[in-house]
């Protein structure tokens, strides 16, 4: 049977140290498992000693990996499965670290759900889809999910969904009505909110501008247009496209025409 016949700290960690078998390097311990196992010179192991001594160590490098993987911001136990194992540790030994820190509270799922909703939900403007779809990537269960996120009502949501309305009027001065409709409606979709939401905002929609921010907004659309069919269009034909194409984006017969009139006077003057 293989004796211990030397044990050495670490230079680099003093925390660990080498065991020789038999006067050849082994392996080596974290001080907390050399004390477990009482490691100690003349000492003689079998394998399965080995064995059982090697997957301890691996656990306690496992868990102080996880401490400071921990120690920058909350983390799932997904993300600690994934960051171990992108570390090589074996899928019993993450079972086992993640039990551990489970034991200590250094892990809680429900908790760490919590402070990610919380956290998007005072720091970002991520509707409740894009938040449940960030949680679901972060290994939480549909249950925990769905029973916290119905802790903020509706209204909450519409709120939220209403300032990025706003966000999105205020942005957009040269937009049409109908277009900055689409605009929020593109928006918030993108964001996760859900169609019932969009659909509650869109009907308090209101843009209200002055008589110049509603002339300086149908001519700038009304450019956009020039400029794709003046080349191909003229006269009749050319007036048809621009005034459909305005039509569309939601202004006014009367703005049309005015902005129509505006250009033409431009091209007469350039």
């Amino acid at each position: 049977m293989p004796v211990i016949t030397k044990i050495t700290k670490q230079k680099r960690n003093e925390e660990r140290y080498n065991i020789f078998l038999d006067g050849k390097y082994a392996f080596s311990v974290d001080e907390a498992v050399l004390v477990q196992y009482q490691l100690q010179k003349n000492k003689e192991i079998d394998d399965f000693d080995i064995g059982e001594i090697e997957y301890e160590d691996q656990i306690r490098k496992g868990f102080n990996k996880a401490l400071v993987y921990l120690s920058y911001r909350m983390r799932s136990e997904k993300e600690i499965a994934d960051y171990l194992l992108e570390h090589e540790m074996g899928e019993a030994a993450i079972d086992e670290t993640l039990h551990k820190l489970r034991r200590y509270g250094y892990v809680n799922d429900e908790e760490f759900a919590k402070a990610f909703i919380n956290t998007k939900f005072n720091t970002t403007d991520k509707g409740p889809l894009q938040i449940k779809t960030g949680l679901k990537e972060k290994g939480i269960s549909n249950e925990v999910i769905e029973r916290l996120m119905s802790d903020r009502d509706a209204e909450q949501w519409k709120e939220r969904a209403a300032e990025i309305m706003a966000k999105v009027i205020k942005k957009n001065p040269k937009l049409s009505p109908l277009q900055i409709k689409k605009k929020t409606q593109d928006t918030l979709a993108r964001k996760g909110y859900s169609g019932q939401t969009v659909s509650a905002v869109l009907a308090d929609l209101s843009v209200e501008r002055d008589e110049d921010e509603q002339k300086t907004a149908v001519l700038s659309q009304a450019r956009k247009a020039h400029n794709k069919y003046a080349r191909k269009f003229e006269g009749f034909e050319y007036e048809q496209k621009m005034k459909q194409a305005l039509y569309r984006k939601g202004f006014t017969m009367d703005e049309i025409e005015w902005a129509i009139e505006e250009l033409r006077e431009e091209d007469e003057k350039s």
